[in-house]
């Protein structure tokens, strides 16, 4: 057992202070869009919501949810987590009945996830199972998509609110298109 490590105090602190930043951060960002602007770009959303947990493959996470519709055929949802050790990723999950276009997700550093549930974090990121061109996309025949990246912090939280906030404006102004009425 590393007893040292289990007392020393410094170290917890420093964690708990990082977790309460990220926090901070997420809660900042929730604040910055409106119910309405969720709604006017998916009507069934059911706003926000923070959860935290302590096992994502062995670390500490944070999970900003935006929309919060889960549904694999129709549902939307605009997801930030802060994963401790591995970094923070922007993730925007469709259902099979709502496409955003390819091309302005890869235009910005997204990668489409190919795994066989949409939540699957630790497979899209450890084992980097994307795809990464349109060609590939095409080929994909699967309903929901998982589109992916991961964001660079800066030490700043000012930097990182602003950051953020623009990475989900850039998706709130994409034009949904329904492959069948809802």
């Amino acid at each position: 057992m590393e007893l040292d490590l289990w007392l020393d105090q410094s170290l917890l602190l420093r964690q708990n202070q990082l977790k309460a930043d990220f926090l901070s951060l997420f809660e900042a960002v929730a604040n910055s869009v409106s119910n309405e602007e969720l709604s006017k770009f998916f009507p069934n959303s059911r706003g926000k919501k923070i959860s935290k947990g302590n096992q994502l493959d062995g670390f500490p996470y944070l999970v900003l949810d935006l929309i919060r519709d889960f549904d694999t055929d129709t549902g939307c949802v605009l997801r930030l987590v802060s994963w401790w050790g591995h970094g923070l990723y922007f993730c925007v999950f469709t259902g099979a009945q709502l496409q955003l276009p390819a091309t302005c997700f890869l235009a910005d550093g997204f990668r489409l996830g190919k795994t066989k549930t949409p939540w699957d974090l630790p497979e899209l990121i450890l084992l980097g199972n994307s795809l990464k061109s349109l060609d590939e996309i095409a080929l994909q025949k699967r309903g929901f998509q998982l589109w992916f990246k991961e964001i660079t912090l800066h030490s700043n939280k000012e930097a990182n609110l602003a950051l953020l906030v623009k990475e989900i404006r850039k998706i709130l102004q994409l034009n949904p298109i329904w492959t069948t009425e809802i």
